[in-house]
């Protein structure tokens, strides 16, 4: 055989990655550039779960979708609905031409990040300080969030039924507030420790004042003068925490990295990178589509999708529901014909950590949209495992549509993994995959993604629901 025909034949049967960079033209990268320029003012504009809500159902209104009527007229193809779940979690729906029975198009990303919660009781005072204790929300690197700059975001919800949105932290002038470490040449003990808890839980106490109210006759004077302040401009009481919800994160701005300006760095890629292109993909469907499309941004992932705002709930189950019902239809009729992707993130190929992966079988960098056939840990536990069938229509629709794309897992077998949401929309009885974006540092509080990849997703997932 000769050397001709061996490299004639490597091109036509392997299986080789390629670099969004060697493959797109010049105009083409501009298109993505210019598409996450959008996606980094959404990115540091909402880094909670319910400025995410707010900012797509206020988004979504303007672009013609209405509150969804759960018992009124069927729709009609092209009518634009979206539904609300307690202030965090939203679905967006635009009627196909297709009889609902025939199956919807999903797409299912989360909106909740890895966080620093504050407890129930969180206000304290010791040594001439006053801390907040925290409690951590989703898997985290604890002394990654030490010494940092921090921003406080959330709602506190007080007995006449009002409520207070706070936002501190993010614009220029604001306070920031931050975890302490112990500087290294005391850290004789701290280095003893095992890495998971060189921060332990309960060390992630975080500064939020030091100078004491005037008064010579009162202990705690320091956590005084700090209530006092915000009595006086918010209204609230310290018994008023234990109703609130309130996330520290990282203050962080959103930014090009590199020299080449191809990545994008920030705090909460892991899933935001997947919901904005999502919500996109619906909110730029032109006409009626032949499938009803919906994107569900959901919360809670981090912490297993459980409670009434995750999709281990019934949320979108019984909003498929009423869909059907509306055409005199049976919800799972609907759902036994349907298809998702479940738009979640994976984690990227990392040189300096390369020992982390298999490199035949992970995403990379520039390498287009990720799509994950399975997830979960070791033996394949807590993944739903898409069905070959499944993989090759998937396949086929983003190759017959120039979406470039590429195949991975997250990690090594015994290294271990993460679920997604796929799993809980696959116990539906509908067809389900991972489709998503590769993410350097992931659960950092300073996370990397490729501006290519971000628009694959975006097109991948406008493909899905218009195709």
């Amino acid at each position: 055989m000769s050397e001709t025909t061996a490299k004639e034949l490597k091109e036509k049967l392997f299986y080789k990655k390629e670099n969004g960079t060697d493959v797109l033209s010049a105009e083409e990268l501009k298109v993505c550039d210019e598409f996450c320029e959008g996606y980094k003012a959404f990115l540091y504009n909402c880094k909670t779960e319910r400025e995410v809500s707010k900012w797509a159902k206020e988004t979504a209104a303007l672009a013609g979708f209405k509150p969804f009527n759960a018992f009124g007229d069927p729709l009609k193809a092209g009518e634009k609905v979206y539904v609300m779940n307690r202030g965090k979690a939203i679905m967006l729906c635009v009627k196909g031409k297709k009889p609902i029975n025939e199956g919807v198009r999903i797409s299912a990303a989360h909106i909740d990040s890895p966080r620093v919660d504050l407890k129930q009781c969180p206000v304290y005072e010791d040594g001439s300080i006053a801390y907040f204790k925290t409690h951590y929300y989703g898997g985290i690197k604890k002394y990654q969030w030490a010494a940092i700059p921090l921003s406080l975001h959330g709602r506190i919800c007080k007995n006449d039924g009002s409520f207070v949105d706070i936002c501190i932290g993010e614009k220029a002038g604001e306070p920031k507030f931050c975890i302490t470490d112990i500087l290294p040449h005391l850290a004789i003990e701290q280095y003893t420790r095992k890495p998971n808890e060189l921060i332990k839980g309960e060390e992630l106490n975080v500064v939020i004042g030091s100078r004491p109210f005037k008064d010579d006759k009162e202990s705690e004077k320091v956590k005084l003068n700090i209530l006092n302040l915000l009595y006086e401009k918010y209204g609230i009481v310290e018994r008023d925490f234990t109703s609130a919800e309130l996330e520290l994160v990282p203050a962080f701005t959103v930014d090009d990295v590199g020299f080449d300006r191809s990545l994008i760095g920030g705090y909460g890629h892991d899933d935001r990178v997947c919901a904005y292109p999502a919500f996109e993909a619906i909110l730029n469907i032109d006409e009626a589509p032949e499938y009803t499309a919906i994107t569900v941004l959901t919360d809670k992932e981090e912490v297993g999708s459980d409670g009434n705002t995750g999709l281990n709930s019934s949320y979108m189950k019984y909003f498929i529901e009423d869909l059907a019902r509306l055409e005199g239809f049976e919800g799972r009729d609907v759902m036994r014909n349907s298809k998702c992707l479940s738009a979640d993130v994976n984690a990227a190929y990392d040189p300096t950590w390369a020992s982390a992966f298999e490199k035949n079988n992970t995403s990379i960098i520039n390498g287009g949209v990720c799509v994950t056939k399975y997830t979960g840990s070791r033996g394949k536990a807590g993944t739903s495992d898409a069905s070959a069938e499944f993989v090759s229509w998937v396949k086929s629709l983003l190759e017959s549509n120039d979406v470039l794309w590429q195949s991975g897992e997250l990690g090594k077998v015994d290294a271990g993994g993460g679920g997604t949401v796929a799993m809980y929309v696959a116990n539906l009885d509908i067809d389900t995959i991972d489709v998503g974006v590769p993410v350097l540092s992931m659960h950092a509080p300073y996370e990397i993604v490729s501006k290519i990849d971000v628009y694959m997703a975006y097109k991948a997932f406008l493909t899905f629901f218009t195709k």
